[in-house]
């Protein structure tokens, strides 16, 4: 990869990196023509050390993929962007989705990176360590720069423990001010949702009429609580409360996986 940017470099020709090709931005747009470096075949996990919660790969590991790979360890990758995105992709776009109301996104889970510079040299941004003050913070100057600073050939990411329970809900408002209410209230409160998502009524209309669903064409929002069984169904139960007392109803929610897919 080295030699590619290096070569590219002599001759000032653009270098352009490809992942899943699943962004919608254009990303991968040659504007000013170039090389296109497709780096779907770094594809190897390095190393998981589920002592330490966190794993090396290459960036061209895609999401799904290592969330199968680390299913036997009881830990997991939490960012979902909701395409199947290579890892390196997703640094490099910052990546969000829907659980980054309780894990955050790219940005607070990529704790290093190594990266092939424009003139073709390979730094590493940081170390494994979580608690570190040394040097620049390389990492978040890299994480979300869109290709332009360099080529991230590998990342070390933060892991977690795979929720003992997981509760899925929707529940639909009459207007979008009360289901945007009832998300921060449940946040001020620090009820630890694990994702949310608010579609409004044009959007539920064409979820409806995609998927065949008859849910109420009314702002709606989706949510999903991680934890033990006891602890989902409290969140379950005072998110409830919340989103009626704003208006909201009804509040349908399980713990039941299949039941789950279906409300999602």
């Amino acid at each position: 990869m080295s030699g590619i940017v290096r070569l590219c470099a002599r001759h000032h020709t653009p270098v352009i990196a490809y992942g899943a090709g699943s962004s919608l931005e254009g990303h991968i747009s040659a504007v000013r023509g170039g090389v296109c470096v497709d780096l779907t075949r770094m594809d190897r996990i390095l190393d998981v050390h589920a002592e330490d919660l966190d794993v090396n790969v290459q960036a061209g590991v895609r999401r799904k993929q290592l969330n199968h790979y680390l299913r036997d360890t009881g830990l997991f990758f939490p960012v979902d962007p909701g395409a199947d995105a290579t890892i390196g992709g997703m640094a490099s776009t910052r990546a969000s989705g829907t659980n980054a109301v309780r894990y955050g996104t790219m940005r607070e889970n990529v704790l290093s990176l190594q990266v092939v510079l424009p003139n073709g040299c390979v730094i590493r941004t940081a170390s494994r360590a979580r608690k570190s003050s040394a040097g620049y913070d390389l990492t978040r100057l890299f994480v979300g720069s869109e290709g332009t600073l360099g080529i991230i050939t590998e990342a070390t990411l933060r892991l977690y423990g795979t929720p003992e329970a997981i509760s899925s809900a929707v529940c639909p408002f009459r207007k979008i001010e009360e289901a945007v209410a009832t998300v921060i209230e449940a946040i001020q409160l620090g009820i630890p949702v694990a994702r949310i998502e608010l579609l409004d009524d044009k959007a539920m209309s064409a979820v409806n009429t995609y998927s065949r669903l008859s849910y109420a064409v009314a702002p709606t929002l989706f949510l999903e609580f991680h934890g033990s069984s006891q602890a989902v169904q409290e969140q379950s139960e005072q998110v409830a409360g919340l989103a009626e007392t704003h208006g909201g109803g009804p509040f349908l929610w399980s713990t039941d996986a299949d039941e789950r897919n279906r409300l999602w």
